[in-house]
């Protein structure tokens, strides 16, 4: 019996013989922990996520489902006619369209609700139901419409997308109330487990409630006030027991190696998830792979964007960029004629930034200041609300009548379209800066540079100028490091809304 119990010790490590609550249980047991029953694992008023996730996703399938037979129903019906036939077909295209999406992981309840990969799955299922209806039609010399694949597909897709939006907000709604969270529990040294604490409680619309923390003793300081230490690093399987606790987060270094394996075997018994939270700050998929080698799980690290991702990004960039710069040119030539009649001097302003790797180009706004403003601004230094090396003034004398409208509604920044055509700037990346700015920057702000900046960003649908520096520059790196083509057109989405509503503009 001593054997087993220092050959455990041996292998849970230093922190597993820490002053604990409860008496020691193997992790490899058949019974690592005690089932009972406590005040925190009863049924209570609010929601958990394992409450409500197989209906929130059988709602997501049954949406995706209506989508599809909408748009089928809508089509199908005129190029075909009013047939049994196209019935089986309008109930086929739904199946179909479902199905892919399930191949791409998108009803996993791993992704709902959070993450990109159930819109990224949307985006794979409407291009695979393109490509199967293209190699049908080649292959059975089957008579498919190229409406179908060049409208029906698409609208599928962007409907689809827009509906599962929609129904992640109102998840995101619940969650900032406190409803429909995963209880959590966060377990390591009080130092990393502080960072994960604070992470988590600032964004809560990911759905991780911290109900306690498990340090390495009993007796270790607690990390937040309102965030219990629960127990010891060898009561987590108790813990989770006893709390109804859904997700273990393990941050730092306590539990490596053989004992992050052993409580792993614990909590399956347990039926809670394990994540280890990597000593990496603000890197995440698709940057992030696991790859096993000689029986270990190793981390791989993305340094780079492949050239497909870049070559990618550059067609969208150039492909939407030129349609939104035809599409604005109405608008764009109205707003440059009222500039000009309200104000003397130019439309159009043209300015110095920082692209890509630091190099210069000239950038195009519409004027929505006075033709002074750059003289004036040394007079109003001591009247700056910005932090870092912005200057923000919400009342800016500076701004011209009609310019307020147009920095409203972010209108002055459509000629920009040009930079993104001309493939001085991207559609979304972080805000272009002046050399000024680029001179008073910290060290790891200079990694801003390392791809185009955009015409919209993280941070302007963040808050825009509502923002603090340090909360742009987070952002704007968390971007730089993490960037995707789902998370631009993501941007892109929610930029509208922000554009429409005119929040954080000043």
């Amino acid at each position: 019996m001593t054997l087993a119990v220092d050959r455990e010790a041996v292998l849970d490590g230093q922190d597993r013989r820490a002053r604990a609550v409860e008496p020691r249980r193997s992790w490899a047991s058949a019974q690592p922990f005690e089932m009972r029953q406590t005040p925190h694992n009863v049924p209570h008023a609010v929601r958990r996520w394992a409450d409500v996730a197989v209906g929130y996703r059988l709602r997501v399938l049954l949406t995706d489902a209506a989508v599809a037979t909408g748009v089928a129903g809508a089509l199908l019906p005129g190029l075909y006619g009013v047939t049994p036939r196209t019935v089986g077909l309008v109930v086929a295209t739904a199946l179909g369209f479902c199905v892919l999406v399930m191949l791409g992981k998108g009803y996993d309840l791993r992704h709902l609700g959070d993450g990109p990969t159930e819109f990224q799955a949307l985006l794979r299922a409407g291009a695979g139901s393109a490509v199967l209806l293209m190699a049908g039609s080649y292959s059975i010399k089957a008579e498919i419409p190229r409406t179908l694949v060049f409208v029906g597909v698409p609208l599928i897709a962007l409907l689809a997308f827009a509906a599962r939006y929609a129904l992640r907000k109102v998840l995101h709604r619940a969650r900032v109330e406190g409803d429909c969270m995963k209880r959590t529990v966060v377990v390591g040294d009080p130092v990393a487990v502080g960072r994960v604490v604070a992470d988590l409680a600032r964004e809560p619309y990911h759905g991780y409630h911290v109900t306690g923390v498990c340090l390495p003793g009993i007796d270790d300081d607690a990390v937040q006030p309102d965030v219990p230490v629960v127990g010891a690093i060898a009561d987590v399987p108790q813990v989770v027991a006893d709390r109804a606790v859904e997700v273990v987060v393990v941050a730092g270094s306590p539990l490596s190696g053989e004992a992050l394996r052993r409580l792993s075997w614990a909590l399956d018994r347990a039926g809670a998830q394990l994540v280890v939270a990597p000593d990496l700050q603000e890197v995440t998929s698709p940057r992030l792979s696991v790859r096993p080698a000689a029986g270990l799980s190793l981390l791989e690290v993305e340094v780079g964007a492949p050239r497909g991702r870049m070559v990618g990004k550059t067609l969208v960039d150039r492909t939407l960029g030129t349609m939104f710069l035809l599409a604005a040119a109405l608008p764009l030539g109205v707003a440059a004629l009222l500039v000009r009649l309200t104000s003397p001097g130019p439309a159009f302003y043209t300015q110095t930034r920082v692209g890509v790797d630091g190099v210069p180009f000239t950038l195009y706004k519409l004027r929505s200041m006075y033709v002074d403003a750059d003289a004036r601004r040394a007079r109003l230094a001591d009247q700056d609300e910005g932090a870092g090396v912005l200057f923000k003034m919400k009342h800016d004398p500076r701004v011209t009548p009609i310019g307020r409208v147009l920095r409203r509604f972010s209108i002055d920044e459509l000629p920009q379209l040009f930079n993104v055509v001309r493939g001085d700037m991207s559609l979304v990346g972080p805000r272009p800066p002046l050399l000024e700015e680029v001179a008073r920057y910290e060290d790891p702000v200079q990694r801003r540079l390392r791809v185009k900046p955009g015409l919209t960003g993280l941070w302007q649908v963040s808050g825009r100028s509502d923002l603090s520096w340090e909360e742009s520059v987070r952002l704007d790196l968390r971007y730089v490091d993490n960037w995707s083509l789902a998370m631009d057109l993501m941007i892109l989405w929610k930029t509208a809304r922000a554009v429409v509503t005119g929040s954080g503009a000043y």
